[in-house]
């Protein structure tokens, strides 16, 4: 579509006329390909447990020896290594969503919606032609991780864009629809993956996994046609605003490639420090300066080495860091959105490693090595469950937030986290504890949908209380931020996860996260809940 001349939605002439029928249109095109993006990049959770799966029915399959000598890995350490592959991509994903925050002003909505969904093949169509080759090396599947974060960098920008079709009293709304129902392409994909491969859909090599044939590369392979015809549908039915200069498709298209490079420069530097080993360093404590290192890369990057006219673009939106409400904003919203991609990135496996397997004998004394569970609950077929609600539930969170104010329903919200999150590590304890895990998994899927739930809400709340605390000039660049570094939990979650299980407590990774949630409880009050709060919201 050609570029609007004119766009001011706060004029209620001009919406009812014009805006609110392309605004629409965009929305209904946006969150399809939010979908998608969505889907590609967090479906290494899946892929890692059935690569596991595989690796359990015939250990010569996939038998990686990352960091351990030439020799396979085995146990609790080829459980954790395979969390590294959600992780990477989580990490990509979030860092390339630093320049997506800034993308939209500088290269066009409809523009970086297109490209997104187009590079999204790449990685669909590699990882599908990997998993067909069980020799495929390690840092193979590492390369396909990194490039499914293009389809996390995609919800900054898509975001920000949203954002600037809709008058300020339906952000809440239009926000939690797009991020929603692009949100729910998590479910779809854990709904998606285990229909498509049990038949040879495209063909191929098939495995044994639970004594079934299975085509495990259509997972991938499936995504392909689609993102193929959703790219085409963007590129002629979204539009570029007025107030975005983006200049001709061609010099924009080259500017988000610029962009989205640099924002790639940070995640290599970054998955190079992951990677690497630091002797005795604390695994934790890596974790978050490889996440800082991931960050400040990027932004060096994208301030000195993009063109002048870009950069003073840059240096203007930069203004947000400035401002403290930006940074208490994306604390906040690390504990909402960062928590549920997170948990949805880890979600399958964590499920497999907890309820897969069992630890402790008839006796109650720990078995010498942990044996898989022949009553193990069929993951594949609950996995889906709790992200599904989250991204349903997040349309009511900005609702109710534009009906009673986000930072109420933020507040109430929280607290809600912080008792299931309790509740699930306790429940894990248990099932590591038990010879029968399998009793102690339906308690547990029913507390973590309700963390999930609160998850969605919380996105909701968040995120309609930076659309009222910030000018709209402001609050496009803040949503774009805080959504990338919340974005960060899809690589945090997975590899807190990974080092507790490889220590044999995950329920103290579900503890550690309760902990982090009071301290939004209190941080939330203090600024915006509280009676004579400095920004009620």
């Amino acid at each position: 579509m050609k570029q609007m001349e004119r766009w001011d939605v706060e004029d209620s002439g001009f919406w009812e006329s014009t805006g609110k029928k392309v605004a629409t249109r965009n929305l209904w095109i946006s969150i399809p390909n939010l979908l998608l993006a969505f889907s590609v990049w967090i479906y290494w959770g899946v892929i890692v447990g059935l690569i596991q799966g595989i690796h359990d029915t015939a250990p010569e399959l996939f038998n990686f020896t990352v960091g351990n000598g030439g020799l396979p890995l085995t146990g609790n350490a080829y459980k954790a290594l395979l969390y590294t592959l959600p992780a990477v991509a989580g990490l990509a994903g979030a860092t390339t969503r630093i320049p997506n925050s800034f993308m939209i002003a500088i290269c066009g909505g409809r523009n970086v919606k297109f490209m997104t969904t187009l590079l999204l093949i790449l990685p669909a169509l590699g990882t599908g032609l990997a998993l067909q080759n069980p020799n495929t090396s390690f840092n193979t599947f590492i390369v396909l991780a990194a490039l499914s974060g293009i389809g996390g960098g995609a919800f900054a920008s898509s975001m920000s864009n949203i954002s600037f079709f809709f008058p300020k009293r339906m952000q809440g709304l239009t926000l939690g629809l797009n991020a929603g129902i692009g949100n729910l392409g998590v479910a779809v994909m854990q709904v998606v993956i285990p229909l498509v491969i049990t038949y040879p859909l495209f063909g191929g090599r098939s495995y044994l996994l639970s004594g079934n044939e299975t085509w495990v590369h259509n997972g991938a392979m499936v995504w392909v046609p689609i993102l193929a015809f959703f790219a085409i549908l963007a590129f002629f039915f979204m539009n570029n605003l007025p107030q975005h200069k983006c200049g001709p498709t061609p010099i924009a298209v080259g500017k988000y490639l610029w962009l989205e490079l640099l924002g790639y420069g940070g995640a290599a530097v970054a998955i190079f420090f992951l990677l690497m080993p630091w002797g005795g360093f604390p695994e934790l404590l890596k974790i978050f300066v490889v996440l800082a290192i991931a960050v400040v890369t990027t932004l060096a990057l994208m301030r000195y080495l993009t063109p002048k006219k870009t950069k003073d673009n840059l240096i203007g939106q930069f203004e947000i860091f400035r401002d403290k409400h930006n940074w208490v904003m994306t604390y906040l919203y690390v504990m909402t959105f960062g928590s549920f991609i997170g948990y949805a990135n880890a979600f399958p496996k964590l499920l497999k490693d907890v309820f897969g397997y069992i630890r402790v004998g008839a006796d109650g004394q720990p078995l010498a090595q942990a044996i898989v569970n022949p009553h193990a609950p069929d993951i594949l077929k609950f996995a889906f469950l709790g992200a599904a609600m989250g991204a349903a539930i997040r349309p009511v969170g900005g609702w109710l937030s534009d009906k009673l104010g986000g930072a109420r329903v933020t507040h109430w919200d929280t607290l809600i986290m912080i008792i299931a999150a309790l509740a699930c590590g306790y429940v894990v304890s248990l099932a590591s504890a038990s010879p029968t895990p399998e009793k102690y998994f339906i308690p547990f899927l029913l507390l973590f949908i309700v963390l999930f739930a609160a998850t969605g809400i919380g996105n909701g709340s968040t995120f309609r209380m930076i659309a009222v605390i910030f000018p709209k000039e402001q609050a496009g660049p803040v949503l774009g931020w805080t959504s990338a570094v919340a974005a960060y939990g899809a690589f945090l979650i997975p590899k807190i996860f990974a080092t507790q299980i490889k220590a044999g407590t995950p329920e103290k990774a579900l503890y550690g996260f309760a902990i982090y949630y009071l301290s939004c409880l209190i941080l939330n009050w203090w600024f915006y809940a509280r009676k004579n709060a400095p920004v009620p919201c």
